[in-house]
């Protein structure tokens, strides 16, 4: 295969991923067990073997520089986020793992900026990378079922408002553009639609919340049945104490 190939290969390892992840999750509901936690342990590992690689990208092809040798774009520290989350499946690493991997990652695959072309190490981190991020947000709620809770979408919006302050700051100091809080990325996004700077971070604001609510929408009835189902149980335990006394 040669660089031609590359927009064949990416959407081939795109759909593979897809197939796979159906299938782990239909499994991993059907039939669980011991092997679901190792499944998602083997995620993390892939996903911390993509963060590895990246130390090795980022000094491809020259010399390390502050502008673009730190991993701050929000894909960038998703991986890290969505290792640790397939590791330990803490709660709230699993929240930003789904909100992150759903709402902002999946779009990078959507609408792709390949830094080069198959078979190239950077084509290969750049695919692996967001789609086991996106992987890593399905598996986790759809096949282990760790939904995410009441109030996450606040507790992830404010930190996630408050990681992008901080890359604003690190933005400011060395004239970097990570998270593309200075200049809209050259290929084709949603940003793209949404007006000229600072516009377009006040459009990506709005959308974030809008994606964040979509994503949330699924599990609003569990938790409605769930609160409804503790309320009445309460009800039960407060007649029963009334009839004892």
């Amino acid at each position: 295969m040669s660089a031609s190939d590359t927009p064949q290969v990416y959407i081939s390892m795109a759909v593979i991923t897809a197939m796979l992840l159906g299938i782990g999750c239909l499994l991993a509901r059907t039939r669980p067990g011991p092997w679901t936690i190792v499944a998602a342990r083997v995620l993390g590992v892939v996903l911390l073997a993509k963060g590895a690689l990246w130390v090795f990208t980022s000094l491809d092809p020259g010399p390390w520089s502050v502008e673009t040798g730190l991993p701050l774009y929000l894909c960038d520290i998703a991986v890290f986020i969505a290792a640790a989350a397939c590791l330990w499946r803490i709660p709230l690493l699993v929240e930003l793992t789904y909100f992150w991997g759903l709402a902002g990652v999946l779009q990078a695959i959507i609408t792709p900026e390949l830094p080069n072309g198959f078979p190239h190490l950077l084509f290969i981190q750049y695919t692996v990378g967001h789609l086991a991020v996106v992987s890593a947000s399905v598996y986790l709620t759809v096949g282990l079922r760790i939904v995410p809770r009441k109030g996450a979408i606040l507790r992830v919006f404010a930190i996630t408002v408050g990681y992008t302050a901080a890359v604003g700051i690190v933005d400011w100091i060395t004239g970097a553009d990570y998270m593309l809080l200075r200049y809209r990325p050259p290929t084709w996004s949603l940003l793209s639609i949404m007006g000229p700077w600072p516009w377009y971070i006040v459009g990506a604001v709005g959308l974030a919340v809008v994606f964040f609510m979509v994503l949330d929408a699924p599990f609003w009835a569990a938790r409605h049945r769930e609160r409804i189902s503790s309320g009445d149980q309460s009800g039960v335990y407060e007649v029963s104490a009334r009839e004892s006394n």
